[in-house]
C-alpha cells in the first residue's frame, strides 16, 4: 500500500517532471555553491597564514555566496510553478471524475469530505509530490557531498560524524510511518468536519426554525476538536523529526569539537583542516533539516494521495462520455427520435435494494407503459415511486428482473444517451447558483431564445422573467434561494421541457403550485404527452385523474393499474388513497405543504 501510494505520488509529478529537474538542478548548483564555501574559507586562512593577498579568495567567495542564492532563488521559483501544475492537474482529475461518479457511489461519501478531498488534500499533493520531493532529492545528494568532502578533510573526525548521523537516522526512520498515519488520520478528521458544515449551512433555515443552532454547533465543535486532536498528533511527530535535524548538529558539533580539538593538539591535523571541517559541519544544518523535511512531507504527503487515490479509483459510469457532452450541441435526443412518439416502458420483476442488507424497496414490480400519454404512479410514502425514476434514469443499477425502454434492455443503454432522451424534474426541484438563464439553458445549452421564450411561455414564467431586473440573466442565489417555491419547480418544469425528451418523468411537479397555475400546468403536459411519454408521481387526485392510465404501488409492488374511473369501481388501495390523500373532486383544493421525499421513495 505504501509503495502503491509513492508510485502514484510521484505519479501526479511526472508531468512536471522537466520543471522539476530543472528546479532541482538549479538548487543542487546552489548547494553546489554552498558546498565550496567552506573550502575557499580554508584557503583564506591559509594565506593569511602565509601573509599573502587573500582579495581572490574574497571575491571569490563573494561570487559563490551571490551566485547561489540566485540560482537556488530561480530553482525554488520552478519548484513552485511545478507544484501550481501539479494541483491543478489533481484537481482537474477529481472534478472531471466527480460528476461521472455512480449516484450509489456518490450516496457513501458525504459532499463535505469529497470537497475536503479536492481541496485540502490536493493542497497537501502540492507539498508532497514537488518541494518535498526535492527537498528530499537535493537533501540526500548535498548531504552526501559534505559527507565525501568531510571524509577528504579528516577520515577520523568523518567516521565520528557518520556515526551521529546513522544513529539519529535510525530514531527518525521509526517515526516516519507513525507521522503518515496522523496524517491521515488529520485529513478524515477534516473531511468529517467539511461535511458536517456542508450539513448544516444545506439546511440553515431548518436548523434557525427549530431553533437548534447550539446543538448544531456543539456537534461541529465536537468534530474541529477531533480534527485538532488529530493534527497535534500529527504535529507531535513532526516535530520528533524536527528535531532531530538540529540534534544530529548538535551531537556531531560536540563529538569533532572535543576530538579535533585532541587532533588538532597532537599535531596529527592543522587547525585550517578543523576549521573547514567545522563550517561543513554547521552547513549540515541545511541538508540535514532538507531532507528530515523532505521525508516527513512526503509522509504526509502518501496520506494525502491516498484520500485522493480513493475517489480516482472508482469507476465512472459504464460508457460515460470522457467529455462529459450531452452528445449534441443542445443536449436533446437526437432529431430522428424527437420525431418519435415517445418512449416505450417495460419493467418486469424489478427487485432493487439501497443496501446490500437492507429490504428490497422494489420486490417483483412489473408493468408496461406504451409510448405516448400520461400515466400516473400512486402509492404510500416509501413505497419506492421515486425509485422508479432513479431506475430509469440508469442511477442505480437493479437486483434482478429487467427495465426495457423501446424494447432495449436497460443495462444495454449508454447511460449518457439514455439520459439524453428523458427529461427529469425531481421531487424538490432543485435550482443551481447562477442565472436563470443557467439554469433553465443546462440541459439544452443549444436551445434559441425562441425555444426559450415558448416554454416559458408554456410554464407561465413570463411574467417573473419580465419582473426581474436583469431578466433572464438575474442571479437566483444559493440553490436558488431568491425564488419560491413554485418558481423553483416551474423553473424545473421549464428546464425539463426545453430539452425536448421522449420521456418526461414528473416527482411530484406541481406540489409547490397554487390551483391556478397547476391548471394551467395541466394542460401544457396534457398536450405533451400526445407526442411524448409522461410519467408523474402525484399524490393530488387533480394531477391522476386525467392520467390514460394509473398504477398503484404498495411494498414495491404494482397492486393495481387502471383509469380513475376502473380504479374506483375496484376499490382497494386507489379508493382509500382518493378518499384520504387525495381529496374529492368536487372540493376545492388548498395548497399543501410539498411532502418529505422518504430515502427509499
Amino acid at each position: 500500500m505504501k509503495d502503491s501510494a509513492t508510485r502514484s505520488l510521484l505519479g501526479h509529478a511526472r508531468p512536471q517532471r522537466k520543471a522539476l529537474i530543472a528546479g532541482a538542478a538549479l538548487s543542487a548548483l546552489g548547494g553546489v555553491a554552498g558546498l565550496a564555501q567552506p573550502l575557499v574559507a580554508k584557503s583564506f586562512v591559509e594565506t593569511l597564514a602565509v601573509d599573502e593577498p587573500v582579495s581572490r579568495q574574497v571575491l571569490l567567495l563573494a561570487l559563490l555566496i551571490v551566485g547561489g542564492a540566485l540560482t537556488s532563488a530561480f530553482g525554488m521559483y520552478a519548484v513552485e510553478r511545478a507544484a501550481e501544475s501539479v494541483v491543478l492537474g489533481a484537481r482537474r482529475q477529481l472534478i472531471s471524475r466527480l460528476p461521472r461518479l455512480r449516484v450509489a457511489d456518490l450516496d457513501q461519501r458525504p459532499p463535505g469530505d469529497l470537497i475536503s478531498r479536492v481541496t485540502a488534500d490536493t493542497t497537501l499533493l502540492r507539498e508532497a509530490a514537488t518541494n518535498n520531493l526535492v527537498d528530499t532529492l537535493i537533501g540526500s545528494v548535498t548531504l552526501l557531498g559534505m559527507l565525501v568532502l568531510m571524509a577528504w578533510l579528516d577520515v577520523v573526525l568523518f567516521l565520528a560524524v557518520l556515526g551521529v548521523v546513522f544513529a539519529i537516522g535510525a530514531c527518525t526512520a521509526l517515526v516516519m510511518p507513525r507521522i503518515a498515519r496522523a496524517s491521515k488520520e488529520a485529513q478524515e478528521a477534516l473531511g468529517e468536519l467539511g461535511s458536517g458544515l456542508e450539513r448544516l449551512l444545506g439546511a440553515i433555515r431548518t436548523v434557525k426554525a427549530s431553533g437548534a443552532e447550539q446543538r448544531e454547533s456543539t456537534a461541529l465543535e465536537g468534530s474541529a476538536h477531533g480534527a485538532w486532536q488529530a493534527g497535534l498528533r500529527a504535529a507531535r511527530w513532526g516535530a520528533v523529526a524536527g528535531t532531530s535535524s538540529g540534534l544530529v548538529v548538535q551531537l556531531a558539533f560536540l563529538t569533532v569539537l572535543g576530538l579535533g580539538g585532541a587532533r588538532v593538539a597532537n599535531g596529527s591535523m592543522s587547525v585550517a583542516s578543523l576549521i573547514g571541517f567545522l563550517l561543513y559541519l554547521f552547513y549540515l544544518v541545511g541538508p540535514v533539516a532538507q531532507l528530515a523535511s523532505g521525508i516527513s512531507g512526503l509522509q504526509v504527503g502518501t496520506a494525502a494521495v491516498r484520500r485522493i487515490n480513493e475517489v480516482l479509483e472508482l469507476s465512472p459510469e459504464e460508457g460515460e462520455d470522457p467529455a462529459g457532452s450531452c452528445g449534441t450541441a443542445a443536449g436533446r435526443a437526437p432529431a430522428a427520435a424527437e420525431a418519435d412518439q415517445g418512449a416505450g416502458i417495460v419493467f418486469r420483476d424489478v427487485v432493487f435494494r439501497y443496501r446490500e442488507d437492507g429490504r428490497p424497496v422494489l420486490d417483483g414490480a412489473g408493468f408496461e407503459i406504451s409510448p405516448g400519454g400520461l400515466t400516473a404512479v400512486v402509492g404510500p410514502s416509501g413505497t419506492g415511486k421515486s425509485t422508479l425514476f432513479a431506475l430509469l434514469e440508469r442511477f442505480y443499477d437493479i437486483e434482478g428482473g429487467s427495465i426495457t425502454v423501446d424494447g432495449r434492455d436497460l443495462r444495454d443503454w449508454n447511460p449518457t444517451e439514455l439520459r439524453r432522451n428523458i427529461g427529469y424534474v425531481e421531487q424538490d426541484a432543485p435550482v443551481l447558483a447562477g442565472t436563470l438563464r443557467d439554469n433553465l439553458m443546462l440541459a439544452a445549452s443549444g436551445a434559441s431564445p425562441d425555444e426559450l421564450r415558448r416554454v416559458l411561455d408554456q410554464v407561465r414564467l413570463t411574467a417573473l422573467v419580465d419582473s426581474l431586473p436583469q431578466g433572464l440573466d438575474t442571479e437566483v442565489g444559493h440553490r436558488g434561494a431568491a425564488l419560491s417555491g413554485g418558481q423553483r419547480q416551474r423553473i424545473a418544469i421549464a428546464r425539463a421541457l426545453l430539452r425536448r425528451p421522449r420521456l418526461l418523468l414528473l416527482d411530484e411537479a406541481t406540489s409547490q403550485l397554487d390551483a391556478l397555475n397547476e391548471s394551467e400546468l395541466r394542460e401544457v403536459v396534457a398536450e405533451i404527452a400526445r407526442t411524448t411519454t409522461v410519467l408523474v408521481i402525484a399524490h393530488r387526485l387533480s394531477t391522476v385523474t386525467g392520467a390514460r392510465r394509473i398504477l398503484v404501488l404498495e411494498d414495491g409492488r404494482v397492486r393495481a393499474a387502471g383509469t380513475h374511473a376502473e380504479l374506483l369501481r375496484e376499490g382497494g388501495l386507489y379508493a382509500r388513497l382518493a378518499a384520504t390523500q387525495m381529496l374529492g373532486t368536487t372540493q376545492p383544493e388548498p395548497e399543501p405543504a410539498p411532502e418529505p421525499a422518504p430515502a427509499a421513495d
